[in-house]
């Protein structure tokens, strides 16, 4: 059987280290400035470290350009997508079409990775950016286990789902925080304010907290649950899925090197011996839960939702 590309986001170079030894295949890097909600910076200089450490030992460094690019930026891509390939980055991460118009300019032969977060649905929207040049589809999180399955029938493009972390549920451009802050007397505030990675938008009515934070990209979401179906894997592996993401943003590295740990253990014996994973899947689920952070619970996001048509 198949075994899918295990996918993870590490907070630094030597983070990248740690995560080669836990069993990562794959890695997802980049600036703020290029890329949406990564767990953490990487300079050029940390780029070229990163790309340099991990074809050492055999893995992968995409790179992500998956940010919105208005007129003020778009003269940036060319220049930067020179680097990633200068630096051989295995892929680039985009949403933006920018990206494609300066990628076949700029970087002719560079592998594209097609993310724009929620508008994968359906294998023909995937097959339609394939042959603009992508090579991967990046699944949104809002669709269900059946429809992933039907789209990796169809797709003529890899296809990426993330099974771990948290997910993105809004983003603005605008600077957001400030404005809900000033609604302190009403239904939704902000707590820890001051904290830039320990603030919440506080919902009383669904009893949630959902991360919030600002960057250079704007105002983030988060969900307030954390993605986690290490104990359902097995449809996704006999079908053919080509990578597993695990999205470490808000957590620490030490969490992220024990969760890839899980992880591969998981994908490893489930593409072996089916049953094996049927008898050990329940113990994976309680380990992760051991060193779950307390205001994060687990759900198994979409996955399990019946579509509504």
């Amino acid at each position: 059987m198949k075994k899918p590309e295990l996918l993870v986001t590490p907070k630094s170079v030597q983070h990248i280290e740690e995560l080669i030894s836990a069993g990562a295949d794959a890695f997802v890097i980049g600036e703020q400035r290029y890329g949406l909600r990564l767990p953490a910076e990487f300079s050029r200089e940390d780029v070229k470290q990163a790309i340099q450490l991990a074809h050492a030992h055999g893995k992968k460094v995409y790179v992500a350009m998956n940010a919105i690019f208005h007129n003020d930026r778009v003269a940036e891509l060319d220049e930067y997508l020179s680097f990633l390939n200068e630096v051989q980055a295995d892929a680039v991460i985009y949403g933006d079409p920018a990206v494609l118009m300066a990628a076949k300019a700029a970087a002719p032969n560079m592998k594209l990775h097609w993310n724009t977060e929620t508008t994968a649905t359906n294998w023909y929207t995937c097959n339609y950016w394939g042959r603009k040049g992508s090579k991967r589809a990046v699944l949104a999180r809002e669709i269900n286990m059946d429809a992933i399955i039907e789209i990796k029938e169809h797709a003529e493009v890899e296809i990426e789902v993330q099974v771990h972390g948290m997910t993105a549920m809004f983003q603005s451009k605008r600077s957001l925080l400030g404005n809900y802050y000033e609604y302190q007397g009403k239904a939704l505030k902000v707590e820890n304010r001051t904290q830039e990675d320990n603030m919440f938008l506080h919902d009383k009515e669904r009893e949630n907290k959902y991360p919030i934070f600002e960057d250079e990209n704007g105002t983030h979401i988060m969900s307030p649950n954390d993605i986690c179906i290490i104990d359902e894997l097995q449809e996704l592996i006999e079908a053919g899925i080509d990578s597993f993401k695990i999205d470490g943003i808000l957590k620490s590295e030490e969490y992220i090197t024990t969760i890839t740990g899980l992880y591969r253990k998981a994908i490893d014996i489930c593409s072996k011996d089916p049953d094996e994973y049927e008898d050990i899947k329940d113990e994976l689920l309680q380990q992760v839960e051991e060193i779950q952070p307390a205001n994060r619970s687990l759900d198994t996001g979409f996955f399990f939702k019946e579509t509504v048509y």
